[in-house]
């Protein structure tokens, strides 16, 4: 029998606020632990919660950016659960009545083939939450069962969050690494997160199942926790589907439950049985009023929304001359921005984009520097040594013929080193690409009087003898002029002076 594969992603995004949810302690990464709460975030008896304004701004942006239909009203409930990282014992979140429904977000073709239905997988809603504390577990394997003991950090406790949740429309790993790595380009480019899954702005849970192929009827989902990266979550969806194909297989049954990513392990373990919703015995939140975004407000949202990265893309492939392909690296890796700089300050999109997508990330993910938004997890907004009008002059410098590719990609490393500017670095090498014809007659005129069994076998040799001499008298020239003579030159004075045979 044939199974197809069906997942549906529910992605948690920490708003980038200044203040959490519902009172003004400071929203921070990083605070020294227990030091950014209230009476509020605490739930303490006797508060009441004010819901930020700024939260609803970026829930409507993440509606508009998102095509869901924005209800005249919403509510918040109270969803109650008895965890250590709830202080209060419940959450604040919203239920059957949530600021966005019936989206959607395309995504680009996975695999060079574009999907069924252009791409397109469905948003069933995105609702405003308040996140959890964090409860870390002291002991050799970092989890409960290994703890000695578990402390609880509160800072986190009342964080707003947008928890994302699309319809069952993706088929495989690929397609959800796809989606997730074009959400999060979403609410990076609209401004709502710093989408940072390494710091948990970012989280996913997905719910994956199996049913016959070509049958509509959907499986028994399992959902799956703890996967802190793209790659966690490929390899997770890819482990799971096995996983459930052999159980299936094998005339089982599947399990609803939740199950708990091992990264090390590279395999999913059971964590508790699927709650369903009246586990949570949801009901409206008391102290909250309905939340009804005037138009006028949804009307300045939308006015006010930048260009969206699928928007970007086309543009870029356009106005530069690239490559869908390339345009998307220049959107993941975090360095469209970078690179509309070095356009901006006068150099061609297409030989900017060369550089970026070839040697610069390559130099990058070699590990010798950092820059905006190359790791996967997240948009790290480091510097580079290499400022964006740096890479427009080393480019400018290899169009105006004062350095070669194999030089300039020298020069690129000493700025990324933090040695200078290229021009500065060029000069002090000496490295200025001679271009001067009669001193490269010298050189050609030199080398071919110094090879004349060469020149010989050249004159009388086949097609084929004749290319892999011409590669000789080149890599002599070169060699002569220490790498600095203008092939452009060297190649057309050798088309003068070796014999036609």
């Amino acid at each position: 029998m044939t199974w197809e594969t069906v997942v549906g992603l529910e992605v948690h995004c920490e708003l980038a606020t200044k203040t959490k949810l519902f009172c003004s302690c400071p929203n921070e990464f990083g605070a020294e632990p227990n030091t950014s709460v209230c009476p509020v975030c605490l739930g303490l008896p006797g508060s009441l919660p004010v819901l930020n304004e700024a939260v609803v701004e970026y829930a409507l942006r993440v509606g508009e950016a998102l095509h869901c239909r924005v209800p005249e009203t919403s509510i918040f409930h109270r969803k109650n659960y008895f965890y250590p990282d709830m202080p209060k014992n419940f959450q604040i979140s919203q239920y059957d009545e949530p600021v966005c429904v019936d989206g959607y977000l395309d995504i680009p073709g996975v695999g060079g083939v574009p999907r069924d239905a252009g791409g397109r997988v469905g948003i069933e809603r995105a609702h405003i939450e308040e996140d959890t504390g964090k409860t870390l577990h002291v002991g050799a394997g970092g989890r409960i069962h290994d703890a000695d003991h578990s402390l609880v950090d509160y800072n986190r406790a009342g964080v707003p969050l947008m928890e994302i949740v699309s319809r069952p429309d993706i088929r495989s790993s690929e397609e959800a690494r796809a989606y997730v790595t074009e959400l999060r380009a979403v609410l990076e480019a609209i401004g709502v997160s710093d989408v940072k899954m390494e710091e948990g702005s970012l989280r996913i849970d997905a719910n994956v199942s199996l049913r016959e192929e070509g049958t509509e009827v959907l499986g028994t989902k399992v959902e799956i926790k703890n996967m802190n990266s793209l790659r966690s979550l490929a390899r997770a969806l890819e482990f799971e589907v096995a996983r459930q194909a052999a159980v299936l297989a094998e005339g089982g049954r599947i399990t609803q439950e939740t199950r708990h990513w091992d990264e090390e392990a590279g395999r999913t373990h059971p964590l508790r049985s699927k709650e369903e919703a009246f586990d949570y015995r949801y009901f409206p939140e008391p102290d909250l009023v309905p939340l009804a975004p005037p138009a006028e407000w949804q009307e300045r949202v939308r006015a006010s929304m930048p260009e969206l990265p699928s928007a970007r893309r086309r543009r870029l492939v356009e106005e530069w001359g690239i490559s869908d392909h390339d345009a998307g690296v220049l959107l993941t890796s975090g360095l469209a921005d970078y690179a509309g700089a070095a356009v901006a300050a006068g150099a061609p999109g297409r030989e900017v984009t060369n550089w970026v997508v070839g040697d610069l990330l390559a130099y990058i993910h070699g590990g010798h520097a950092r820059a905006p938004g190359v790791n996967e997890t997240g948009a790290d907004r480091s510097d580079l040594a290499l400022t964006a009008e740096d890479l427009a002059e080393l480019v400018g410098l290899v169009g105006n013929g004062i350095l070669s590719r194999p030089l300039a990609k020298e020069v690129l490393a000493a700025a990324l080193a933090g040695e200078g500017t290229p021009r500065q670095i060029a000069a002090a090498r000496g490295l200025a690409q001679v271009s001067d014809e009669a001193e490269l007659v010298a050189v050609v005129d030199g080398v071919l009087s110094a090879s004349p069994a060469e020149v010989a076998r050249y004159r009388d040799g086949d097609e084929k003898e004749r290319k892999k001499l011409r590669g000789f008298f080149m890599g002599k020239v070169m060699a002569a002029t220490k790498g600095r003579g203008n092939p452009q030159v060297l190649n057309r004075l050798l088309d003068e002076r070796l014999p036609a045979g």
